[in-house]
């Protein structure tokens, strides 16, 4: 059993075969991939998975807190899993690669903005795009 699979089923959330492979595939994803990728990736295991199911599925697992949603300005909702674990993403809007990192410096910085306006941080979102500098470094 999977990641997102076990997090269903602690949850008590009925598991169709198709709603496993959907559960699979989010948890199997090294990127965000949205809805109609999602699709893709699930009909090559299950080719019976309808995009209506894909839809029903994902917005069922955000409602119970097992995904996040994202929408990086790119008309497109993504998936990943949600995680404990605090991050930030910077998109490549050239390719629509999104990177994942963690920055101390940053995360103190805004800590810091927070106390200075008057306010105690208890959450935030960072969202950060670029183009590369060099297209040729692109991939590495």
């Amino acid at each position: 059993m999977d990641r997102i699979e076990k997090l269903c089923a602690d949850k008590g959330m009925r598991m169709t075969e198709q709603r496993r492979v959907i559960a699979r595939v989010l948890s199997a994803a090294k990127d965000h991939p949205d809805v109609e990728e999602l699709h893709r990736r699930a009909v090559a295991v299950d080719a019976h998975i309808s995009i209506a199911t894909v839809y029903r599925t994902v917005r069922l697992f955000e409602e119970s807190g097992i995904i996040q949603r994202h929408d990086f300005q790119d008309g497109r909702s993504r998936y990943e899993e949600a995680s404990g674990e605090h991050h930030d993403h910077l998109i490549d809007m050239k390719s629509g690669k999104v990177v994942e990192f963690i920055d101390e410096e940053i995360e103190k910085l805004q800590e810091a903005i927070a106390r200075r306006l008057g306010y105690k941080l208890v959450g935030h979102k960072l969202e950060l795009y670029g183009t590369p500098l060099d297209d040729r470094k692109q991939g590495s």
